[in-house]
């Protein structure tokens, strides 16, 4: 009788791997990847030599960290800048990176420095990673995704250095404005200031609010938003209907946040200020909520109405494609245009003289009854094992679930099944419940069968 011996084992380990991979779709892998991701982050973080002398080792705490860092959340029990060493802070940085351009697009990266093929099944998985309807062109579109990204991250490092040195002195102020651009371009809102500041500190700086701003709103647009617009400003083609709508919402919800944001903190948060600082500082606390996670005025301090505001624009969040969360930009404006047609009494949802199709209103549909589930559900749960109001509760899960990072505080008073259930929330969020719940469901065969209709009374 033969045994097999320590190298069989590991082939035969190594073939049921490859056996598990292939049968597994591309949102099932993207689930595996961005957890084994979070687990070997969170293992770094567990390292002495990721902690401060003093601050406690705690594997919980660097999951919570390392699932922040790749969901691109910002939400930290522990402050970034006091608790981690500068292992501990690259690490975050690099996970930061990863978690906004995703695994596959860093894997396509060296593939492609390596020189090794793009097989069809890595390009249906960075398709389903970037959010995009078809797989051509895709691995260009990760090519000028990874060079936009170093460019754009590089270029504002180097501004954030020359503000930073002043005061820091240049080491210290290159490494304050290479952090700190990577978060923001990636809508992380990780910062290293110390004491859970965050920006507090530069509310009428021009140079800091418009830098960090200008970056995590470019992240935010979605990779294709930024080819198109590369293309068009090189004379080629016209916008695409896509484009249209996220650049067309995006403007919206920009201005009418800065102006609800001036309106009802002009005496309370704002008060202080001058009159073009009150104009700043609402406008940055109008764009932080797409999923960006830095604040520049207390959250805590605001009003009530201001407090529900920002959690609907963290609800609605980025565009497809991009670093941000929530349920995008294009899933509330297919759900607005629909709305509208419905009104008018007419039978197709019609937008710039296009015509959205009934499969894209039924999945953007699916997206916000699946979305207020979840948020919904963590409120409530969060409200049983947390001691803190229903709107405290809200506005962390709804944080958690955009993936943006504000907190009124609640975070770093988390019991242990709190910091679970954020851990789980940003997860979905980053991923997206639609395409959670796609992974976990068994996919059966399409059938020409169809029941009879019947009508029933809603409304």
């Amino acid at each position: 009788m033969r045994f097999a011996g320590s190298g069989d084992g590991a082939t035969i380990i190594e073939r049921l791997k490859k056996k598990l991979l292939l049968k597994a779709t591309p949102g099932q892998v993207l689930l595996l990847g961005f957890a084994a991701i979070i687990l070997a982050g969170a293992v770094l973080l567990t390292l002495p030599a990721a902690v401060k002398p003093g601050g406690e080792i705690n594997f919980l705490t660097s999951l919570f960290t390392a699932t922040s860092a790749v969901c691109v959340t910002g939400l930290v029990v522990v402050d970034t800048g006091t608790h981690w060493t500068l292992f501990g802070q690259i690490v975050i940085l690099a996970l930061i990176q990863v978690g906004g351009l995703g695994f596959m697009t860093m894997g396509t990266f060296f593939a492609i420095l390596l020189g090794r093929q793009i097989g069809l099944r890595q390009r249906l998985i960075i398709q389903e990673s970037l959010n995009q309807t078809d797989v051509a062109g895709i691995v260009r579109l990760a090519k000028y995704l990874i060079l936009f990204t170093f460019i754009a991250e590089f270029t504002f490092t180097l501004i954030l250095a020359a503000r930073w040195s002043v005061e820091m002195g240049w080491q210290k102020g290159f490494w304050f404005g290479l952090f700190h651009s990577i978060s923001a371009f990636n809508n992380a809102g990780f910062d290293i200031f110390g004491d859970f500041r965050s920006l507090t500190m530069y509310t009428e700086d021009i140079t800091v609010s418009l830098c960090i701003s200008t970056m995590f709103i470019i992240g935010g647009l979605g990779f294709s938003v930024i080819l198109d617009l590369f293309q068009r400003f090189r004379g080629a083609g016209r916008f695409s209907l896509h484009t249209k709508l996220v650049l067309s919402f995006s403007a919206f919800l920009i201005a009418a946040g800065t102006v609800m944001v001036f309106c009802l903190e002009y005496d309370n948060t704002l008060q202080n200020l001058s009159p073009a600082g009150k104009v700043l500082a609402s406008y940055f606390q109008a764009v932080t909520p797409r999923t960006a996670g830095f604040n520049t005025l207390d959250t805590g301090a605001l009003r009530s109405a201001t407090q529900f505001f920002i959690i609907i624009l963290m609800f609605i969040g980025a565009s497809p494609g991009s670093t941000g969360g929530g349920i995008k930009t294009t899933t509330f404006a297919a759900l607005v245009v629909y709305i509208r047609a419905m009104v008018k009494g007419k039978n197709e949802a019609e937008v710039f003289h296009r015509r959205l199709g009934q499969d894209l209103i039924n999945k953007a549909v699916t997206i916000l009854i699946l979305s207020t589930a979840l948020i919904v559900t963590v409120s409530l749960l969060l409200s049983i094992t947390e001691k803190a109001d229903f709107l405290t509760t809200l506005f962390e899960a709804t944080s958690a679930f955009g993936t943006v990072g504000l907190s009124m505080g609640l975070t770093t008073e988390l019991s242990t099944a709190g910091r679970i259930l954020i851990i789980l929330t940003m997860f979905l969020g980053r991923l997206g419940p639609l395409t959670v719940a796609f992974a976990m469901a068994r996919q059966k065969r399409r059938t020409s069968m169809r029941y009879p209709e019947e009508k029933i009374s809603v409304g």
